[in-house]
């Protein structure tokens, strides 16, 4: 588990410096007609194509990006409702010249706060961009601090506001590269793509004014016009003397999300007299080619079988296949073959020489794969096992009881048995030699007792002998009878003596 777990945190930042690596690519996109430009796959950050993507350009139309952003944050953060009714302000109007962009909202007329986003970004109405800042921040200063510290979170440096609706100051500026970052942040609100996905919008009559109907900037969403792009779900359009043309927007299609971004473009009049805005052509060009020309595919699924790991003690199975933990995904030109990338794979137990034994979990971690093409590398993504194998039953038994075997309690346990066994034989000798010894002095004292008795037998015998052979001498002279001598002789012990 310890060697399992130092392998996870080793290849954890490798599969996240894989995740970004750039897209793999063969195609070009050629003769860019702006000053700058980009096109970046919006989930994985991937760039497509560059062109000058850090150069400053005046920011333009595009702080009303800002501007939506933090308008829709403060309808989630709940520091202003979305149907709330908000009066219009004489300092709104602060600022604002002929120059700039109005709908004419006068100070007093009353209208709901998603209104007046409608009004910000689709209208590009000035007076309603300060009218949300107010809100929203409690002044204009307030709210343009906040729209650069806004840009600052997101990564977007080279980027500076000075007003909240984009007209030209020589301090407010962005860059491409700045521009996507903060449209890909203000494209994962769903009020935002909302708002911003519209082209037109009707504004309902309010206490000073009738409906107003708005018509937006990004003609990419004009399904009746020269720029539609089928795939385009928002953006924003906008123009400067200082600045030129400019464009962001999101288009998405077969899995991609692609974020352009055009700077500094220009117009000109094409033979039937009518004008091609060329931040809007372009920005459809880039979208076109970047639908055209890349796609994610994966080139290594998490059921591809791409290994074999040799098993022992396996309950019929001699080795264990192995599959990738995780897809390898990447988005490609459409030109480049799968078997273009070459395959690098490690095996942990013929790496350490220590082989893989029974059981194995499906879902293991036993080994890594790495592909590479043409210098790039793509990985390392764990190889797991693909299918449980269990352990032979009778190996499982003997592993068991060496497992038992050698834990401390179990040796304590062992040596104990021992000397009980061993002492049980030492008394059981130690009883054998004494009943020996015990059987051996009966014996001895049956012998005794048998020749004692033998002895007295052979005693009385002699001593009978002795008195038949006297009375025979002596029966004539002395006149005795039978009787009388019998009556002398001591009696014969017919019986036995009793055995100990």
């Amino acid at each position: 588990m310890v060697k399992r777990i130092a392998i996870l945190l080793i290849l954890i930042p490798s599969m996240l410096i894989f995740a970004y690596l750039p897209a793999v690519a063969s195609a070009q996109f050629n003769n860019i007609v702006a000053q700058s430009a980009i096109l970046v796959e919006a989930d994985s950050g991937e760039i497509l194509f560059a062109h000058n993507e850090n150069r400053r350009h005046p920011a333009d139309a595009l702080a009303r990006v800002m501007t939506l952003l933090l308008a829709v944050s403060a309808v989630d953060e709940g520091i202003v409702g979305e149907h709330e009714l908000i009066e219009m302000t004489e300092t709104a109007w602060d600022g604002i010249t002929s120059r700039n962009t109005t709908l004419n909202i006068r100070p007093g007329e009353i209208m709901p706060f998603n209104d007046l986003m409608y009004a910000a970004f689709v209208g590009s109405s000035a007076e309603a961009c300060n009218m949300i800042a107010e809100r929203v921040a409690g002044s204009v200063d307030a709210f343009i601090s906040m729209m650069n510290e806004r840009a600052l979170a997101v990564g977007a440096e080279n980027t500076r506001f000075e007003n909240t609706y984009g007209l030209f100051d020589e301090g407010q500026f962005t860059t491409a590269y700045d521009q996507f970052l903060i449209f890909r942040e203000a494209s994962g609100n769903e009020l935002f793509l909302e708002i911003a996905g519209v082209f037109r919008y009707t504004i309902d009559e309010t206490n000073a004014s009738a409906a107003r109907r708005l018509t937006g900037t990004n003609s990419l969403l004009n399904q009746h016009g020269r720029y539609f792009h089928r795939n385009n779900k928002a953006g924003m359009a906008g123009n400067t003397f200082e600045g030129g043309h400019s464009y962001v927007g999101i288009s998405e299609a077969d899995g991609m999300s692609l974020i352009a971004v055009v700077l500094g473009s220009d117009e000109v009049m094409l033979p039937d007299e009518s004008f091609d805005l060329r931040n809007l052509s372009e920005a459809r060009r880039l979208f076109d080619w970047g639908f055209g020309q890349f796609a994610w595919r994966t080139i290594l699924g998490t059921n591809t079988l791409v290994a074999r790991a040799p098993i022992a003690h396996g309950a019929g199975a001699d080795y264990v296949n192995l599959r990738p933990e995780t897809e390898i995904r990447l988005l490609l030109a459409s030109d480049i073959s799968l078997d273009d990338f070459v395959r690098d794979v490690v095996i942990f137990s013929d790496e350490s020489d220590e082989p893989l034994i029974a059981p194995v979990e499906a879902g293991d971690v036993l080994g890594q794969i790495t592909l590479m093409r043409d210098g790039e590398v793509f990985g390392p993504i764990n190889l797991v096992a693909n299918n449980n194998v269990e352990l032979h039953s009778f190996e499982f038994i003997r592993r068991q009881v060496m497992d038992i075997i050698s834990s401390s309690a179990a040796r304590y346990v062992i040596w104990g048995l021992g000397f009980i066994i061993v002492l049980y034989f030492v008394l059981v000798i130690r009883y054998n030699v004494e009943r020996r010894k015990r059987l051996a002095r009966i014996a001895q004292a049956k012998r005794k007792l048998d020749e004692e008795h033998r002895q007295a037998l052979t005693a009385q015998q002699e001593e009978r002998a002795a008195y038949y052979g006297l009375d025979q001498n002596t029966r004539g002279g002395r006149g005795h009878s039978h009787r009388e001598n019998s009556q002398r002789l001591p009696p014969v012990n017919r019986h036995r003596p009793p055995r100990n």
